[in-house]
């Protein structure tokens, strides 16, 4: 039997293990009857630029990347989308012709997550918490469509910068502080929605949490983008103070789904894609 493939695509990052971005490829390229396959790569902050040497040289199509890579890996690409650009950030890279591309398809998965809830963040006052990669996607998708956003971040100095980084490129006064109990009280006393944009809470550190019932409230949508587990500790404090989760499995299958289009230029099988994550974390 030939184990031949068309087409080779995956993610790098560090860790890579917990990725379940394999699965739902995969069950998407077997839908659509295409002869491809995504593979995950361990790839470390060290060895970043001989892995997209290497990608480029095998014809690897197109990967996703992760943490700790997001924006590390800019300096080696060819071009960047306007988004990826704006954003600062790449989630998403295509092989055209052993030219790499940059992408950032995070944000255009964390609006949908939320519509597909009935919670569009237009005109919304939206408390983000972290500043890495996956944070300034969302902050600067959210900037052009919410009412507000007050950014919260461990280390402070990178809140400030995404938000001076944001109000430079697109003229939007937006809030930041530190992760404090303080400074979290402040920032949800008025929010209409939370968004954990940080990896805090994510398998195997799952005792971990950037907010408790003590800070939340009823009137607030909580969405945690770490998606495995599913129901995350924050989110678990959210039920329990009356408000309303959003699990990381939207954004997830939102963002790998835009990927899948520009890799492939075919329509992504969405919901396959996400029954394929549903039964692997409800396997786990």
């Amino acid at each position: 039997m030939s184990t031949r493939v068309d087409n080779i695509y995956g993610v790098i990052g560090d860790p890579i293990g917990h990725s379940l971005s394999p699965r739902m490829h995969n069950a998407a390229f077997k839908k659509l009857g295409l002869n491809c396959i995504y593979l995950p790569f361990r790839v470390t902050r060290r060895d970043l630029k001989s892995a997209l040497i290497g990608m480029r040289a095998l014809n690897i199509r197109g990967f996703n990347v992760i943490t700790p890579h997001k924006t590390a890996v800019i300096k080696f690409l060819d071009e960047l989308d306007e988004t990826a650009e704006e954003i600062g950030a790449v989630n998403t890279i295509h092989n055209d012709e052993g030219r790499l591309v940059g992408y950032n398809t995070d944000g255009l998965g964390i609006v949908r997550a939320l519509q597909e809830q009935r919670e569009d963040p237009s005109d919304r006052r939206v408390v983000l918490i972290g500043a890495g990669g996956a944070a300034r996607a969302v902050a600067f998708t959210l900037a052009r469509k919410a009412r507000s956003v007050f950014i919260l971040n461990r280390t402070w100095h990178k809140a400030a910068k995404l938000a001076k980084d944001i109000e430079r490129r697109l003229g939007k006064k937006i809030l930041a502080r530190s992760l404090a109990v303080d400074s979290l009280i402040e920032a949800l006393r008025d929010a209409d929605v939370l968004i954990n944009a940080t990896s805090v809470g994510m398998y195997p550190r799952t005792e971990q949490t950037v907010a408790t019932r003590k800070v939340l409230h009823s009137g607030i949508v909580v969405l945690d983008i770490v998606y495995n587990p599913m129901k995350t500790l924050l989110l678990r404090e959210a039920e329990a103070a009356g408000a309303k989760t959003i699990t990381g499995v939207g954004m997830l299958v939102h963002q790998g789904a835009e990927a899948f289009k520009i890799w492939t230029n075919h329509s992504p099988p969405v919901e396959v894609m996400r029954r394929a994550l549903m039964r692997e974390l409800s396997r786990q």
